[in-house]
């Protein structure tokens, strides 16, 4: 005859049975899973550099750049639209504002009529 250990399971086996019964993920899971969406960040911030003033129109799922928003604003008017008139069109802060508005005159896109009013070279 065998006899029968009183053999007591460990709190730790309990645990861990009960996890893997209902598919509980344990911290080593949740960790990997971790890396892997540090790792898919890195790669769409990758891809998206070069887009990282892309807005998606409201109308359309058409992406335009911010730049190109406040140009074609700026067409807009024959004789000039302020900076605060755009402002309040594109909500932009002032900084960002202020740098679209210095690449597109450098680009010669707009011209200065005078201080705080632009008009676009480009006729359409």
């Amino acid at each position: 005859m065998k006899k029968k250990r009183n053999k007591s399971i460990s709190f730790d086996a309990m645990v861990k049975f009960f996890m893997q019964s209902y598919d509980i993920p344990a911290g080593k899971d949740i960790k990997k899973i971790s890396l892997q969406l540090d790792r898919i960040e890195a790669l769409i911030a990758s891809l998206c550099a070069g887009e990282k003033n892309v807005v998606k129109t409201p109308l359309s799922n058409i992406k335009i750049s911010l730049t190109t928003r406040v140009l074609n604003f700026i067409k807009r008017f024959k004789n000039g639209v302020s900076v605060l008139q755009i402002k309040a069109e594109t909500g932009l802060e002032d900084k960002r504002l202020r740098n679209i508005i210095y690449r597109l005159h450098n680009s010669d896109q707009i011209k200065r009529k005078k201080r705080g009013v632009y008009i676009s070279f480009i006729k359409e």
